[in-house]
């Protein structure tokens, strides 16, 4: 079920009426019914895998409770490697198993060694990696003691698979979460409101920023070869605010359906693209992930108190393994390794806080070193995104290789202008609306009502109107 389909829109119309409607005098049936509708929306990608998500969520509760009850550390210990090992044994053997085995074979081919891997086929769990990654921060606070196991199922299994944010996140954590789903939740009708505009945001990225990117992004990375070096750089141009707006507007829509449910989700972007410098655009960029990398796997590696050897040895692991987790393909561990490299100089001379503002904050305009700093920054995320959009490593190879080519300073065929002007109002929005939580968070706020609606019923017009084309988000292969 996705988001940007009629099905999804009558599904939450249906859920939001039994929810404020007929359960809102018992928290328990809200919550019940919040698990029921999520179960019902994972069923709809693949019934199957629900066993899975239900067997994930029984693991991690389980476990939780045998941590908090042992007697002793050692005890504590084997239920926590017990979780950890069978929800990372899950996750490796749907996402990782192929890629080891079929790499394994390439390696031994090189001795002239000729073997035919066992593959699994088996279609990915649609957002295994992002309710593994709510169990696993779950039991890992419980076995630091940063948190008590929760007893109560029914509000457990609401934590991990809220279908808000079940597929493709953000990724929650216990302490945020948690909290919200056992405590009286009343209508806020202002709160609603403010759900439904970010959804209209959302929505708009999606479907007429992200999947008209999409068209012409897939026709000439699937065609590279065919096209100039000007064309390719228009490819890599749309992939890069194809994912933006694919991604950021998946959690746009997340957000705002929880909080027409009264409940707030961590937020996951905060308009990276305007970024001055490596860092900050990790900062802003899938925060969730980014802040889940850096709370469970770069502190517990001794993080930044070690030394520059120290600081340098955990920046690489974790954008590796950040971009191990985006896929089983070399091209994502080259765009982890190359984000690494870029990140580095701000690592080694000790600068990378020095943006931890909102750039030209307050201004209309940002300064000239602010400008060439964010296309800079901007440039480097583009030339990464080729490898995390390409087929294979050679693929991405020669899509570098066609750009820095002769024809790169012919005209590009490839010239949508109705699209470029779409993608230039979109950022003058997201420009204008940069200091908010979302870009049309106060948009027209002070604006007469009338003029206001009609900028709201133009969006909804573009939706309807580019709607034909309708792509799988990026993120649910991940």
């Amino acid at each position: 079920m996705l988001f940007n389909t009629v099905g999804f829109a009558v599904f939450l119309v249906i859920v939001f009426i039994l929810y404020w409607f007929v359960a809102n005098k018992s928290l328990k049936a809200q919550n019940i019914l919040l698990l029921v509708a999520s179960y019902f929306f994972y069923a709809c990608w693949d019934w199957r895998f629900l066993f899975l998500l239900v067997f994930s969520t029984l693991l991690d509760y389980y476990t939780g409770l045998k941590m908090c009850d042992a007697p002793d550390k050692r005890g504590r210990k084997f239920w926590f490697w017990l979780s950890v090992g069978v929800n990372l044994g899950f996750l490796g053997v749907f996402k990782y198993y192929n890629f080891f085995a079929e790499s394994f074979a390439d390696a031994v081919a090189n001795f002239g060694i000729h073997v035919s891997p066992w593959t699994l086929q088996v279609i990915l769990p649609v957002g295994i990696s992002f309710y593994t990654f709510h169990g696993l921060s779950y039991v890992i606070d419980i076995y630091k003691e940063r948190i008590k196991a929760e007893r109560n199922f029914i509000d457990y299994s609401v934590f991990v698979s809220f279908f808000p944010l079940l597929v493709a996140g953000p990724i929650e954590r216990a302490t945020h979460l948690l909290p919200q789903i056992q405590r009286p939740r009343f209508f806020d009708n202002a709160k609603a409101i403010d759900g439904l505009r970010q959804i209209l945001w959302g929505l708009f990225k999606k479907v007429v920023i992200a999947d008209q990117c999409a068209q012409h992004a897939n026709e000439i990375f699937n065609n590279s070869g065919m096209h100039s070096g000007s064309d390719l750089v228009m490819g890599a141009l749309f992939f890069t605010f194809q994912i933006y707006g694919d991604f950021s507007g998946y959690s746009d829509i997340a957000l705002g359906t929880a909080r027409l449910f009264g409940m707030e989700l961590l937020r996951n972007f905060a308009f990276p693209y305007f970024s001055r410098d490596i860092a900050e655009f990790w900062r802003r960029w899938h925060i969730s992930l980014s802040t889940w990398f850096r709370d469970y796997l770069y502190i517990p590696l001794g993080g930044s108190k070690g030394g520059m050897w120290m600081k340098v040895r955990n920046t690489f692991i974790i954008f590796l393994v950040s971009g191990f987790w985006h896929g089983a393909n070399w091209t994502f561990l080259i765009w982890g390794f190359l984000n690494a490299l870029y990140i580095m100089p701000s690592i080694v001379f000790n600068t990378n806080r020095n943006n931890l503002d909102t750039v030209a904050q307050g201004k209309w305009l940002p300064s000239v070193r602010e400008f060439f700093a964010m296309g800079i920054t901007f440039s480097l995320a583009v030339l990464a995104w080729i490898f995390f959009r390409a087929e294979s490593l050679s693929h991405a190879l020669q899509y570098i290789g066609g750009i820095f080519s002769r024809s790169l300073l012919s005209m590009p065929t490839v010239f949508p202008k109705i699209l470029l002007v779409l993608i230039a109002i979109f950022m003058i929005v997201e420009w204008l609306g940069r200091e908010q939580q979302y870009a049309i968070a106060k948009f027209g706020l002070s604006w007469p009502r009338p003029v206001r609606w009609a900028a709201y019923y133009l969006m909804v017009f573009a939706i309807f109107y580019f709607a034909g084309s309708k792509e799988q988000f990026i993120y649910f292969q991940f």
